[in-house]
């Protein structure tokens, strides 16, 4: 059970002054205090993965994953928004259909992870869960989903993901879809925003008290959703452009807006999205040959897992990856802080989708980011609204509008 601990920013600056060893002790305690989630978390795509348990310690540098239970004891993150994927398809009847079912089975691997332990984890699906599961010392579990495209044209869909516990939605991924237009879409913007289907897909994440999620939309897709939205918005995983101008990050002018609609932004640690990384072209040569290889990991066996990671760490050893430092995530957290304020900012590293830097590569090294807050002179309040209550705002917004449509 977690138990709420008073620190005063007294005491933590005469521990600082003290001893910084004493300074990192108190700023664990108060991370352990606190509601402590992410609000992406893409580990559901490593559920369905022969091998792999969450229950079970698992290193980044052994199976290349970021989340597990033992992990998430050992970072005090007590849970989150775990995240239904698909990859972008096809926009036809048959890619809509394909990707239907790989969401399903995504939506179906989180409840058997929460069904098979339940003494652990714990199906969140009211702004209320959040707090009454910490307490009782078990896992987070609100669902979401990142690209609406499973849903096809047809949004009744939503309402049985709604069933299965989704709370919050994102419209697009890497690409344009049915819905609208993504930020990185090689072959640029095709609606302007969103589409006349994606102006539908938010009147009904609306009506049905869904988060609707901007990361990865193209900026006019975000200021349309922004404007019609009848209650706000989050970027579950992004950054800002005035720190490094990627397609990806929003502008200070854009995250003004963001936060005068009530919106929040969580920030990402995927490292090419922090800063220009050098490139390695014989790496994504090698990568790109392995991801031709690797087919659906949820129909191979154990063994081909095994080879498969096996010959992704040789391409590691040879080619070794460039991250961003633990200094570069927190530039753009600071600087989104400071335009945004404490009450519109989170976290939402993208663990288990790409996300980490060096010093940060999963979820036990979470309470770096509290000391580093507290030195930086943010209190005990701005934290529990960064670590949880922001989120868990938007999820009130969103079910009282619902909620007000009955009545």
């Amino acid at each position: 059970m977690k138990i709420k601990i008073k620190q005063t920013l007294c005491a933590l600056a005469v521990a600082a002054l003290c001893s910084p060893a004493l300074a990192a002790a108190d700023a664990a305690k108060l991370h352990d205090s606190l509601v402590v989630m992410d609000t992406h978390l893409d580990t559901p795509a490593l559920l369905v993965q022969p091998g792999f348990d969450i229950m079970h310690a698992h290193t980044f540098d052994d199976d290349f994953s970021q989340v597990d239970v033992p992990r998430m004891d050992s970072g005090g993150l007590d849970g989150g928004f775990w995240v239904i994927y698909t990859p972008q398809g096809p926009v036809t009847e048959a890619g809509f259909k394909s990707s239907r079912d790989t969401a399903l089975l995504r939506a179906i691997a989180i409840h058997k992870m929460v069904a098979a332990n339940p003494d652990t984890f714990a199906l969140a699906t009211e702004p209320e869960d959040a707090k009454a599961i910490a307490e009782q010392g078990k896992k987070i579990v609100y669902v979401s989903m990142e690209n609406a495209y499973p849903l096809g044209e047809d949004l009744s869909l939503l309402d049985t993901f709604y069933k299965m516990g989704l709370r919050m939605v994102g419209p697009v991924h890497f690409k344009n879809n049915q819905f609208g237009d993504s930020s990185t879409d090689p072959d640029g913007q095709q609606y302007g925003g969103l589409s006349p289907l994606g102006k539908e897909l938010v009147k009904k994440a609306n009506e049905l008290g869904i988060i609707l999620d901007g990361s990865h939309a193209h900026d006019d897709l975000l200021e349309d959703m922004i404007e019609l939205s009848k209650t706000p918005v989050i970027l579950s995983h992004s950054g800002t452009k005035t720190i490094y101008d990627h397609p990806r990050n929003v502008d200070d002018s854009l995250l003004k807006k963001l936060v005068e609609s009530g919106g929040v932004i969580h920030v990402n640690a995927y490292s090419s999205y922090l800063k220009e990384l050098p490139q390695d072209p014989e790496r994504g040569k090698a990568y790109g040959e392995l991801f031709r290889q690797m087919g659906n990991i949820a129909q191979m066996s154990e063994a081909e897992i095994a080879a498969l990671k096996a010959k992704r760490k040789q391409i590691d050893m040879e080619h070794p990856a460039v991250r961003a430092t633990f200094e570069d995530y927190m530039e753009h957290f600071l600087h989104i802080l400071e335009v945004a304020g404490p009450k519109h900012t989170g976290v939402g590293a993208d663990w288990d989708g790409g996300g980490g830097v060096e010093t940060m590569m999963d979820v036990a090294a979470l309470p770096k980011i509290t000391e580093r807050l507290l030195a930086e002179g943010y209190t005990e309040e701005d934290l529990a609204d960064i670590w949880g209550n922001n989120v868990l705002r938007l999820l009130q917004q969103a079910k009282d509008y619902a909620q007000s449509l009955k009545e």
